[in-house]
């Protein structure tokens, strides 16, 4: 049974249809979207400020969601993937991301829309990746620029295997 604790007065609210793996567990002011998936060993700590996740966002296993106090937020938006063991921290990602296995992306880090970060990948705080690309590296950097084609099909693929992987555990 997932883990949803309340802190300072906050608990967790869900969306419709949304997947919580056995062990994942959610603090706190976390808001996540319909159709949405957390998977195992995942943990989303809204304690010391809220963690906002969008419509059809899979959150693979052993991801960690969290925020800085009193300094950031984390907001996720719609049709996104963060990959296993990845690190989102009070960061805002757009729609239409995809975030590779063991990225790492810092405070105030604005992700536009329709974007690929390379599995491994470090974003460091503040900077903002533009729309279109797929960055990857230490620091990350632009790697190349994607067809909205490209974007379209990685993206939406992936948001819409994990709609379907989770019907497989309710």
């Amino acid at each position: 049974m997932p883990l949803i604790k309340q802190v300072n007065g906050s608990t967790p609210n869900l969306g419709s249809n949304v997947f919580l793996a056995d062990n994942s567990t959610l603090v706190g002011d976390v808001s996540i979207g319909d159709n949405s998936s957390i998977w195992f060993n995942t943990v989303i700590r809204g304690d010391v400020n809220p963690i906002i996740i969008g419509e059809n966002v899979n959150v693979q296993d052993g991801v960690v969601i969290h925020c800085t106090y009193n300094k950031t937020s984390t907001i996720i938006g719609d049709n996104v993937s963060i990959g296993h063991n990845a690190i989102i921290h009070g960061c805002s990602i757009a729609n239409n991301v995809l975030i590779g296995m063991g990225a790492i992306v810092m405070d105030n880090v604005i992700i536009e829309n329709d974007v690929i970060i390379g599995a491994g990948s470090i974003v460091p705080e503040g900077k903002v990746l533009e729309s279109g690309f797929i960055y990857i590296g230490s620091p990350a950097i632009p790697y190349k620029k994607l067809s909205k084609s490209q974007i379209s099909d990685m993206n939406r693929s992936v948001s819409d295997n994990y709609i379907e992987y989770a019907k497989w555990f309710k």
